[in-house]
């Protein structure tokens, strides 16, 4: 039997530690969830460094890298490597909140939220990947209705969905839970519609549980979150992992609505936009 090439980009490895996150030990899922969270440290750290911030025995991280069929921990480290040379990361990492007390007035709150999306937001611009975002219009495209399922923290992003679809004239259906209803909302949708969810962490179980559902009736699932080990993740066709800005501990939502609108108005300015633009593979 010919062995499965190892990946050679850093898209192909998530996508491969997501699959098998499951099935990792509880050590090895520690690493995972550490180099996802901070791949740019663990590109450039020693072993011995990221050992001791992920918490974990150095031979722990060798035995993480020949789980994924590598030889070491140089080797899986070099794809993490290749993707801060391939993306020139100009991002600052998440501001962190300020706990001195000495920057707390409403101007100064501003600044730094300000400051903070907009770190965010610059590497929204360089992590995103255009083709997902097309495949993600091509479905809203050819959707009969486009439902659309958040809560809590995420819902601000569902309510703005449905508000632009439907003034825009598009089908659309707000699940809203009213009653408790959602899980039989959601059973209205058919293959020929489409869903599209957002949930962060702690994730909300109702949203995971209707996209898990939709998914598994062969209906179309485009997810906003804000991991790969999200569990919407495997439940959803094309799913976007967006990190937010954070100031004492209070998390935006800026640039995932800039994905949202990205994703909307995309939708809506399609007929005047060449078809090539849109759909780069044609279909």
């Amino acid at each position: 039997m010919t062995e499965k090439p190892l990946p050679t980009t850093y898209d192909d490895l998530v996508d491969i530690i997501s699959a098998k996150y499951e099935n990792l030990s509880k050590r090895l899922k520690q690493i995972a969830s550490y180099a996802l969270d901070n791949p740019s440290e663990f590109a450039i750290d020693t072993i011995a460094e990221t050992a001791d911030k992920a918490a974990v025995q150095p031979s722990a991280l060798v035995r993480f890298a020949k789980a994924f069929g590598y030889d070491g921990f140089s080797d899986i480290q070099k794809i993490f490597q290749k993707r801060l040379l391939e993306k020139a990361p100009s991002y600052a990492t998440r501001l962190k909140a300020i706990r001195s007390g000495t920057r707390n007035t409403p101007y100064d709150l501003l600044n730094q939220f300000a400051e903070a999306n907009i770190r965010q937001l610059q590497y929204l611009q360089q992590e995103i990947q255009p083709e997902k975002l097309a495949q993600a219009v091509r479905l809203m495209d050819r959707a009969d209705t486009i439902y659309i399922f958040a809560m809590r923290r995420a819902f601000p992003l569902a309510a703005y969905i449905y508000y632009s679809l439907s003034s825009m004239g598009r089908r659309a259906q707000l699940i809203d839970n009213t009653g408790g209803l959602y899980m039989q909302q959601a059973q209205q949708i058919s293959k020929n519609d489409m869903l599209i969810v957002a949930s962060f962490a702690e994730y909300t179980p109702y949203v995971s549980q209707v996209s898990a559902d939709a998914h598994n009736r062969g209906i179309s699932v485009v997810a906003i979150t804000d991991h790969p080990l999200s569990p919407l993740t495997p439940v959803s066709n094309i799913c976007f992992h967006v990190k937010e800005a954070s100031v004492y501990d209070f998390r935006a939502l800026s640039a995932s609505m800039c994905l949202a609108q990205s994703l909307v108005i995309g939708l809506g300015v399609k007929g005047y936009i060449s078809k090539e633009d849109i759909y780069p593979d044609n279909g």
